[in-house]
């Protein structure tokens, strides 16, 4: 299955784990929950969805990788104990607690969250040494003589043994014990992931064009080369800074993370192309509906892969302002929040007092780990509003008049983001019609949180119109043919000669 499945299933179980009856023993006894084994190809977001899981669930996360611990940090450390028997005192041998029992146990004490996910990497990869206490780990949830606690979900990570040679075969009694997941790259369910971490749009309309190229895993004679999402992630963010450092982005610095050289050459080919694009067709001009009868013409006798790039520079400007959007309307709502709060408790409710209480709900929450990191940017926005409007003539009414502006601001943002969107569907139609490009358009947009969440608040007539008129399933097919075409083509031409 593909790594989207892949987390609903999980996030089942850990629900029917932790599922309680009226007497608040657990509908599945704890011998009876099967750790989860999660068997994939590296770098496909097996690690990823862990925290993601745990967030949503509202959980606790403790994740180790199991490779990097010895035996006696994973089952402890032996002791000698005096223990009498009958009449007779006997020396005994134990163990101090496991390092890893104990994080489960230090971060209960952290986050105030008693139930969880204790997440194990690279499960089969372990020591010859350790190999004997993962099967016990597996088949009675203990290291060395300490159980995991109640409550805590055991999740496991694996790699296939044509991805690592220190792989380990788990034998059938227990495969018996455990929940295995196979799961297997999917560049659709990645590109969803893609547009609400904001991954680079190069790298989306790229990979859009050169599917094959997303996850690649090859022998040769020069040893193994690769390409892999987490590769594409990390890229991704290293271009995004180059771009504000003005720093260049070539072949060299793109199999850093993409090691596959052809894959290399070709995406740095693409993003020196993307890059020219952007000056040669004024996409800024386009986003403020300004293009000229050159432009168009200059645009329609491109070549398709030229047309799908434009209409992936566009959709990248697009996301981000959807994206932006998004965000300043969760501030622009928690603010509201707040704001209702204090109006609704006056007199006795102070501009100072509505402060501190933001303030500790988000130490609180933030101590719980359960929020993203654009969760926290939102709070702190929040935070830092009631505190910046701290003064000695603090009222209710300066307060609300702050926080008018500030949803003033998120109305007009709304206007521009509207009218840009307007424009690119205008240039759509006009340099392309119902085309494959449009269906592309429609596609891509459709595949972002960001973009539908835009929609479906404010609306867009040509959205819906395209939308509703196009046959998805003929052209769909239809221009992933063509991009398969594509693909058996030349490279992307050089522009750096």
């Amino acid at each position: 299955m593909n790594i989207k499945r892949a987390k609903q299933e999980i996030k089942d179980s850990i629900e029917a784990y932790l599922a309680k009856d009226e007497f608040g023993e657990y509908l599945i006894p704890a011998i009876r929950q099967r750790p989860i084994l999660l068997m994939g190809a590296p770098g496909i977001g097996k690690t990823q969805i862990m925290e993601q899981i745990a967030r949503e669930c509202k959980v606790g996360l403790v994740s180790y990788t199991i490779t990097h611990h010895t035996r006696q940090s994973a089952v402890g450390l032996p002791f000698i104990k005096e223990k009498t028997f009958g009449q007779e005192t006997f020396s005994v041998t134990e163990y101090t607690m496991s390092e890893i029992i104990a994080s489960v146990y230090e971060k209960m004490e952290k986050t105030g969250l008693k139930e969880g996910i204790l997440f194990i990497d690279e499960i089969n990869c372990v020591s010859e040494t350790l190999a004997p206490m993962m099967l016990q780990f597996l088949q009675g949830k203990t290291f060395g003589n300490q159980k995991v606690p109640e409550g805590w979900v055991i999740v496991t990570a694996g790699n296939p043994p044509e991805y690592n040679k220190s792989v380990r075969e788990f034998d059938v009694v227990t495969l018996d014990r455990i929940k295995r997941i196979d799961v297997q790259p999917d560049f659709e369910v990645w590109k969803e992931y893609a547009y609400e971490q904001g991954i680079h749009p190069a790298v989306i309309s790229y990979l859009e064009l050169r599917r094959k190229n997303f996850y690649r895993m090859e022998n040769t004679v020069d040893g193994r080369i690769f390409a892999t999402a987490r590769g594409w992630e990390d890229l991704s963010r290293l271009i995004q800074v180059y771009e504000t450092l003005d720093k260049e982005v070539d072949r060299e610095v793109v199999y850093q993370y993409i090691q596959h050289p052809m894959i290399a050459k070709d995406f740095a080919a693409y993003l020196a192309l993307c890059n020219k694009y952007k000056t040669d067709y004024a996409v800024e001009d386009l986003l403020q509906g300004k293009w000229t009868p050159i432009t168009l013409g200059k645009i329609r006798n491109a070549s398709l892969d030229e047309h799908l790039s434009i209409v992936g520079l566009l959709n990248g400007k697009l996301s981000q302002l959807f994206a932006d959007c998004y965000f300043m309307d969760a501030y622009v709502t928690k603010l509201y929040g707040y704001m209702t709060e204090y109006r609704d408790n006056l007199p006795e409710m102070t501009l100072e007092s509505i402060y501190k209480k933001a303030e500790n709900d988000f130490q609180t929450t933030k101590k719980t780990e359960l929020l993203t990191k654009n969760e926290e940017k939102v709070f702190i926005r929040t935070v830092n509003f009631f505190e910046n409007e701290i003064s000695e003539k603090a009222t209710y009414e300066k307060a609300k008049t702050a926080f008018a502006e500030v949803a003033d601001s998120l109305e007009t943002q709304t206007e521009y983001i509207s009218q840009t969107l307007q424009n690119v569907f205008d240039f759509m139609e006009a340099a392309f019609g119902d085309s494959q490009e449009m269906v592309a358009f429609i596609t891509e947009l459709n595949a972002n949180y960001y973009s539908l969440w835009f929609i479906r608040e404010n609306g867009s007539d040509q959205y819906y119109r395209h939308n509703k008129g196009l046959l998805f399933d003929n052209r769909q097919k239809q221009i992933l043919g063509q991009m398969e075409e594509l693909e058996q083509g030349n490279n992307f031409p050089s522009v750096l000669k």
